[in-house]
C-alpha cells in the first residue's frame, strides 16, 4: 500500500529529494552566473535606497533607553549576586 509512494532504489530509481536539491543548486549557480558585477552594484544601490534610516532624535532616544536599561539590569544582577553570595557565605559558616 505504502510501497508505491517510495522510490525503488533497487531498480535504479532516483531519489526525488536529491534531484530537487541538485536542480535548486544548479538554478542558483545559473542565477549567480548571469549577474555581472555592474548589475550587482546597481541592485545593491537600489536596495540600499529603500532603507529608512533613523533620525538623530530617534537614535539619541534609543541610546538613552539602552543606557537606562543597562543601569537597571546592572542593579538587578548586583542584587541577585549579593543575595546568592550572602547565602553561600552563610552555608559555608555552618560547616
Amino acid at each position: 500500500m505504502f510501497e508505491s509512494r517510495l522510490p525503488d532504489l533497487n531498480r535504479g530509481g532516483a531519489d526525488p529529494m536529491v534531484e530537487g536539491e541538485t536542480s535548486i543548486a544548479k538554478a542558483s549557480e545559473d542565477l549567480m552566473a548571469k549577474i555581472n558585477p555592474g548589475e550587482f552594484i546597481r541592485q545593491v544601490r537600489s536596495e540600499a535606497s529603500k532603507v529608512v534610516w533613523p533620525t538623530r532624535e530617534e537614535t539619541v532616544r534609543t541610546a538613552i533607553f539602552v543606557a537606562i536599561m543597562i543601569v537597571i539590569l546592572s542593579l538587578f544582577f548586583l542584587g541577585i549576586d549579593s543575595v546568592f553570595g550572602s547565602g553561600v557565605r552563610w552555608l559555608l559558616s555552618l560547616a
